[in-house]
């Protein structure tokens, strides 16, 4: 790879990452769809990586906080981190929040979403428990909400 290949590849990839992380796995994809080689690709990676300009764990991190403060649970986060290329064991790592903490989150998101006000009947209490599952807590978490 030329001098004025790796600067042009360089420029890319700083302009996407100054609007937000990136995993390895997006930024790749990102610059591949922009016409860059494989092999142009690893080197600029490797040398993003040990500048610490790009970081998978940081990137899940970062990621986690902004899901979890919009209301989402560990399951949706988790299938959101594998679609944008995480592996399963950072993933693990970076989602070890206690449980505790997952508990308090979905009492705030119900609250929220449904004013505080439990269920009178058994549709109106479905309804309310597909909701949160659906934005990624787990059924214990769920059940939670409805029997304290």
């Amino acid at each position: 790879m030329n001098a004025l290949s790796h600067h042009s590849i360089r420029a890319v990839a700083l302009r996407f990452l100054a609007n937000r992380d990136y995993s390895q796995h997006e930024m790749a994809k990102k610059l591949k769809s922009k016409g860059y080689s494989y092999d142009e690709i690893a080197l600029l990676l490797a040398e993003l990586t040990q500048n610490k300009l790009l970081d998978d764990r940081r990137f899940a991190e970062n990621y986690i906080y902004k899901r979890r403060t919009k209301g989402y649970g560990p399951h949706r986060i988790r299938i959101e981190l594998q679609m944008h290329g995480l592996s399963d064991e950072l993933i693990a790592e970076t989602l070890k929040i206690t449980d505790n903490a997952w508990f308090i989150d979905i009492k705030r998101v119900w609250q929220k979403h449904f004013k505080g006000k439990q269920a009178s009947d058994f549709k109106n209490r479905a309804k309310q428990m597909r909701f949160l599952h659906y934005r990624g807590f787990t059924a214990e978490q769920v059940e939670s909400v409805f029997h304290d």
